[in-house]
């Protein structure tokens, strides 16, 4: 029976048109990593990271319908020119981007978002320029409109789910961001040294589009071995102190930085975590109330902290028999492990002792670590049992209370302030609920609360989602030199605990039972007392997973300062 469609097998065996398909696979691909890219570089600099990538990617695809239509006048004798020349020139411009927009920001900030934007327009409109390019070019290859649209777009589009796994999942692994983008810039480059290799018959300057490759090769290749260093040079100019670590992980950009008199400074995604100088008065404010509260503290979990700051604060007290704590990043606490800065800092409270444990619904810990003293010698109960042990897990905090059994005597929720869409389920009414699964009859659960002075409605959200989700609360500040005031709120069960009962306990303590730098009885009483109207909210909204209501009073809070 004669074939209804020849071309079907005939003209997709075509070289041309496979070449074709190839160039549109990597530049789908490339196109959506460098949104990405320079969407998550600009969140990190300028911060409101979900704002940053919603007007990002829409910029570039409106100006991707602009080039669309700019390039029907573009004659058709000189398409596989222009293809080569639009093809390099994405390549340089999402190649050097991430570094051009590091620099900017550090050296003329004033100067950032016409330059920010000068690029995101440029890459829209190649990839709009190039997508019906390569369809018209692919004509000449492929007998119908319909198989021809078809299979370009079709490219296009697993291009695009290839250049997000990529991005997410293996980009990371290998490179560093700005690393990354000269790869990416790369696979331009290569895709238009195959077009001009294919298609050189039909340029009409091959010498000059020889010329422009070569070029773009070169300039890439030497962007990409002085990248690391250029990366670093401009990335100090973000910051007042010598940078001595900086890393880039999955989940976010790491920066630690050190005073000549040896002050340390860690910064996530540009916002400073903590500064040496006054990180103890946070994390002992953080740490101490509850701890001393708690007529147990046998079993603590610490959700967040990976800096292990909190956790070298729990371990001052020698009834602690395990330490559980949970962060996201496996990266920040190994630096914090493995870092000489960090880990003298946080007093070695990670301390490897090779041994592992795998615990129930195939939740595997990093490590299970004895804690040593600083003579270095375990302590032994009597029969010869390591005391303190520390589970280390690297895991999402809503998917892991999901997962884990037991109760706690104490639980320590040290996250980042809700300041992106997706923290502020940590801050949610349903998260809350979860935990009470987890929290002992008579035990005390600490949230660290963002600023009762600046981010009232925030801090006034967190203490009043913890009550609507059956807690007892108590609000408590201080001023924390580096952020200014600083607010935390305490809850336990209200079948075990009145608010008036944990006020009295704080305002009566005895005297704290570990040495602290900061902390005496008499500043957590002091911590308790509010200016006036300190605690009157303007409205009675809860955070739930719906509303998120928390994310938009940070934004409106830190928006005004």
């Amino acid at each position: 029976m004669k074939n209804q469609f020849p071309f079907s097998l005939k003209q997709l065996k075509n070289k041309e048109s496979r070449i074709l398909y190839f160039a549109m696979f990597i530049m789908g691909a490339c196109g959506l990593a460098y949104e990405y890219t320079l969407s998550k570089i600009s969140g990190d600099i300028l911060g409101n990271s979900v704002h940053q990538w919603a007007a990002i990617i829409a910029v570039m695809m409106f100006f991707m319908g602009i080039g669309a239509d700019i390039q029907k006048y573009f004659k058709d004798s000189r398409l596989s020119d222009y293809f080569i020349l639009f093809e390099t020139l994405l390549g340089l411009i999402g190649g050097f981007g991430p570094i051009v927009f590091i620099w900017v920001f550090g050296n003329y900030p004033y100067y950032f978002i016409p330059v920010q934007y000068f690029f995101i327009i440029a890459i829209g409109l190649i990839i709009g320029f190039e997508i019906p390019l390569i369809t018209r070019i692919n004509e000449q290859y492929t007998a119908t409109l319909k198989l021809n649209l078809a299979s370009v777009l079709k490219m296009d589009y697993i291009g695009s789910l290839a250049g997000a796994l990529l991005w997410i999942f293996l980009l990371p692994l290998w490179f560093e961001q700005v690393q990354s983008a000269f790869f990416l810039g790369s696979l331009n480059a290569f895709v238009a040294l195959l077009t001009y290799l294919f298609f050189r018959k039909h340029l009409r300057h091959p010498i000059i589009n020889g010329s422009v490759l070569v070029l773009t090769v070169i300039l890439l290749g030497y962007g990409y071995l002085h990248s690391e260093n250029w990366r670093l040079d401009a990335e100090q100019s973000l910051y007042r102190d010598p940078i001595v670590y900086s890393h880039t992980t999955i989940y976010q950009h790491l920066v630690l930085t050190q005073t000549r008199s040896g002050t340390l400074s860690l910064y996530i995604n540009g916002h400073l975590q903590f500064n040496s100088s006054d990180e103890f008065i946070y994390h002992e404010n953080l740490v101490h109330p509850a701890m001393m509260l708690a007529p147990s503290r046998r079993n603590v979990l610490i959700l967040g902290g990976g800096d292990g700051l909190a956790l070298r604060e729990v371990l001052k007290y020698p009834d602690v028999r395990q330490a559980v704590l949970c962060d996201l990043d496996p990266e920040m606490t190994h630096i914090a492990r493995e870092n000489p800065y960090l880990s003298r800092l946080n007093k070695k409270s990670f301390h490897s002792s090779r041994s592992h444990v795998v615990i129930n619904r195939s939740i595997t810990p990093g490590d299970t670590f004895h804690v040593f003293e600083e003579n270095q010698h375990l302590r032994y109960d009597r029969v010869g049992r390591p005391m303190q042990k520390v589970h280390l897990f690297n895991f999402d905090a809503v998917n892991f209370v999901d997962q884990i059994d037991g109760l706690f005597d104490v639980i320590i929720l040290d996250f980042p302030d809700p300041n992106a869409v997706d923290l502020g389920k940590l801050y949610s009414l349903s998260f809350y609920k979860r935990l009470q699964k987890h929290l002992a009859a008579d035990g005390i659960m600490v949230q660290q609360s963002t600023s009762p002075y600046h981010a009232k409605e925030v801090f006034l959200a967190i203490g009043r989602t913890m009550r609507a989700a059956g807690y007892v609360t108590l609000p408590y500040k201080d001023n924390v030199p580096s952020f200014g005031e600083w607010g935390w709120w305490l809850a336990a069960r209200p079948d075990y605990y009145t608010e008036n009962e944990l006020r009295k306990k704080l305002q009566h303590l005895p005297g704290l039972r570990v040495p602290t730098r900061y902390l005496t009885n008499k500043v957590i009483a002091a911590n308790l007392v509010f200016n006036k109207n300190g605690l009157t909210a303007a409205e009675n909204f809860v955070n739930t997973l719906g509303n998120n209501i928390i994310y938009r009073y940070y934004l409106n809070a830190w928006q005004n300062e």
